[in-house]
Order: C-alpha cells, then structure tokens, then sequence
C-alpha cells in the first residue's frame, strides 16, 4: 500500500471515528501528543479529545468532501471539508486539517463548523 492509500484509509477511519464515537479506533491512530481545536476554539489534548468523543455522537450523515493529501518527506497534511445533519434535520459542514507524521499517526486536527 503507497503512502497515500493509507493516509487516505486513516483518513477515512478518522471520519468513521467521529461518527461512530469509536473511542477505540481513535485511540489507535492519535500520537502520544496529539492536539486538536476545536470548531469553539478550545484547545484540547489526546486525553481530552478521547473524552470528548466518547460524548453520545448527535450529528448523522458525517462525510469528507475535497480531501486533499500533501505529502512531505515523512509528514503529511489532510485537508477537508465535511458536511453532517444536526439532531434537528437542518445541514452542517465544516472543515478540518490534520497532520500526520512517522508511521502516520495523527498528531494534530483543526475542526470548524458553520
């Protein structure tokens, strides 16, 4: 498998992850020192983050669109948008970066909302 085929199966898991609030798999793919902001600006480490997403998941429907995978020597960055449906029906999108690095852990994610 090529470097970007399996940034792009992360990827994918990282997605599933989130919507699923598999606190598991997130713990399998996050760095030691994993960071994230999050879409209210707060910023939050990897022990954080796994309580975060152990939260009952109230969106549905979460998808990556225009993912882009840069990568550089042994660091990559993901970059995309996502749309979802709030509890209420209405739509939600957002966008998110993160970067990977050594055996392609994930070390840090950027998540707006609108």
């Amino acid at each position: 498998m090529t470097d970007h085929e399996m940034l792009t199966a992360l990827n994918r898991d990282y997605i599933d992850s989130v919507q699923n609030g598999d606190v598991k798999r997130f713990d399998e793919i996050l760095a030691d020192d994993f960071v994230c902001t999050n879409p209210d600006a707060s910023f939050i480490d990897r022990a954080a983050f796994l309580r975060q997403t152990a939260q009952p998941v109230t969106i549905k429907d979460l998808a990556a669109h225009d993912v882009s995978i840069r990568i550089m020597g042994d660091v990559a960055l993901i970059h995309a948008r996502t749309s979802y449906r709030r509890p209420d029906g209405t739509a939600g999108g957002g966008r998110y970066r993160a970067r990977r690095g050594g055996r392609w852990l994930a070390v840090a994610a950027h998540v707006t909302r609108a």
